[in-house]
């Protein structure tokens, strides 16, 4: 299946992802390491804040990072589209995510001119371990 051209850079992902949420630290957000067409790897560096009771990373935070790396490919596909909003995630968690930077890569699955699904895979350790699995599909306003 072919992918749709890229719009933005990992430059101008991440501008955009920190003026969507302009009081994150780009220290402490999930930012974009790679952009290429139909695909998204961004990376949330490690803090024991985001750990859970029993020394795993919290479910929420995987949910959060998965959905920025959903936004991320959006935005990378569509441009400056920022009203773009999550319309579902269905998170599957695998395993505990063990300590360390937690790392998504965001598959586009399909892009039309209203809707965008998106694969995202998570881990920590290494990408042959997985912690969690999403599907996101984002609504993107109309011109």
């Amino acid at each position: 299946m072919p992918q749709p051209d890229l719009k933005l850079d990992v430059e101008g992902v991440n501008a955009l992802l920190l003026k969507a949420f302009p009081d994150a630290r780009p220290e402490t957000m999930a930012l974009a390491v790679e952009a290429a067409p139909g695909r998204v790897l961004v990376r949330r560096p490690f803090g024991p804040g985001l750990l859970r009771p029993g020394g795993v990373i919290s479910g929420p935070t995987l949910m959060s990072i998965a959905d920025t790396a959903a936004y991320g490919l959006v935005l990378a596909h569509v441009g400056e589209q920022l009203m773009a909003v999550t319309s579902s995630l269905v998170m599957n968690f695998l395993r505990g995510a063990a300590p360390g930077d937690i790392w998504a890569e965001a598959l586009m699955l399909r892009l039309g001119r209203r809707i965008a699904v998106c694969d995202v895979r998570l881990w920590t350790e290494s990408p042959d371990r997985l912690a969690a699995q999403a599907t996101v599909t984002y609504a993107i306003p109309s011109a």
